[in-house]
């Protein structure tokens, strides 16, 4: 059977996490939905996306083929139900289409499918940027116990101070000094080849995946993801970072989702709580203006490629698109668009040249190849996110 993990409509709630990725390539947990369902099925999958995106995360058909919405995590339910669908049947739950089974010839209209069969299986699916922090917890814990189950961790340092150790996973090459790891809350997972340095406080649910630093001195909190690659220092609190960016000095960073490829300067702060307590308004793409999130507490969100300088401010509930860099004193406006080159005091605009110039410095500092396809994205995005810059 082929499997193809499709976007649906939602994806534009998760702007501007989306403009260069499908939905299930979003870090949620330890692993990206892609990853996670993988696992499940033991095979690979491909992506029904937007047509811009097609050429990094090109569509597989078969003859038989199950597409599966790219918002939803697997379960062991969900995929035996998966597993049972036959040909022109839609599993569905309320209003949202969990996976239907295609023939290839019926692949460009997949409402074709006639019979619904409803599930009565509970499953994690995110629908807006903020949900990718607020349920981190039960996504992370998800991935902790597929990740490590029937397996063993590395031995925890003697140097180490760990709080309920029977919580905690230590992946082979993981360097951990002279840290705390507390798994009192939940659990702590420790990546492949990651380092940990000494002073550091962990405190789960949190992971620190393959590759990831944590600089000396740092306060992590949970539920805290740290993608591969990625640097942290300072104190974080309930965040998702993506691969390959960073925070890697002091600063506040609490109830907020980083896209890969971004840095933010030393002495970066977010404020992610309203000194009224209300709830956070976000902007919201699809609406062209801000929404109500149900969340006292709310962050920044980042898209992919942006930075800011050192001793920046991000007022509660900010969004900040792709390619961007800010700095300047006092607190940023709370929508920065894509390609957005300022501060406080004005912005000008980031032409695409450059930001594929810079992206191909970042991807040869990490020994990775920056291709035609990579360039093609960004002069896309800044295409289609032209008219956010008049805002």
């Amino acid at each position: 059977m082929n499997y193809v993990l499709f976007d649906e409509s939602r994806r534009n709630n998760l702007l501007p996490l989306t403009f260069l990725r499908p939905v299930a390539d979003i870090r949620f947990g330890i692993l990206t939905i892609r990853e996670k369902w993988e696992r499940f099925l033991n095979c690979k999958t491909s992506t029904l996306t937007e047509d811009y995106l097609s050429a990094k995360f090109p569509l597989v058909k078969e003859k038989e083929n199950i597409i599966i919405n790219g918002a939803v995590c697997p379960n062991n339910k969900l995929v035996d139900e998966i597993g049972r669908l036959q040909a022109g049947q839609v599993l569905v739950k309320g209003d949202t289409v969990i996976a239907m089974y295609v023939n290839e010839a019926d692949f460009e209209k997949p409402g074709r499918a006639v019979e619904e069969v409803e599930t009565e299986a509970e499953f994690l699916e995110i629908n807006n940027t903020w949900d990718i922090f607020a349920k981190n917890e039960l996504a992370l814990t998800s991935d902790y116990e597929l990740i490590t189950h029937g397996r063993k961790s590395q031995k925890i340092p003697a140097h180490c101070l760990a709080i309920k150790p029977e919580n905690i996973f230590i992946e082979p090459g993981a360097e951990v000094l002279a840290a705390t790891l507390n798994a009192s809350a939940g659990p702590v997972y420790i990546g492949k080849d990651s380092v940990v340095m000494e002073g550091a406080n962990l405190r789960g649910p949190l992971a620190v995946c393959e590759h990831a630093q944590v600089k000396m001195g740092a306060k992590v909190y949970g539920a805290t993801t740290i993608g591969p690659w990625s640097k942290v220092g300072g104190e974080v609190n309930n965040s998702v970072i993506f691969a390959y960016s960073n925070k890697a000095h002091d600063g506040f960073l609490g109830h907020s989702v980083i896209a890969e490829w971004c840095n933010l300067g030393a002495d970066t702060n977010t404020s992610n709580l309203k000194n009224t307590y209300d709830q956070v308004k976000l902007w919201s793409y699809p609406d062209e203006s801000f929404v109500e999130t149900g969340q006292q507490f709310c962050g920044l969100i980042m898209g992919d490629h942006s930075k800011c300088g050192i001793n920046t401010m991000f007022n509660t509930g900010t969004v900040v698109g792709v390619s961007s860099n800010i700095f300047g004193s006092g607190f940023q406006r709370n929508f920065i668009s894509s390609f957005r080159w300022g501060g406080v005091s004005g912005f000008s605009t980031f032409l695409p040249k450059k930001a594929i110039e810079v992206a191909k410095g970042m991807y040869s500092r990490r020994e990775l190849d920056f291709t035609d396809v990579d360039a093609k994205l960004i002069q896309d995005v800044y295409n289609l996110t032209h008219n956010y810059r008049r805002m």
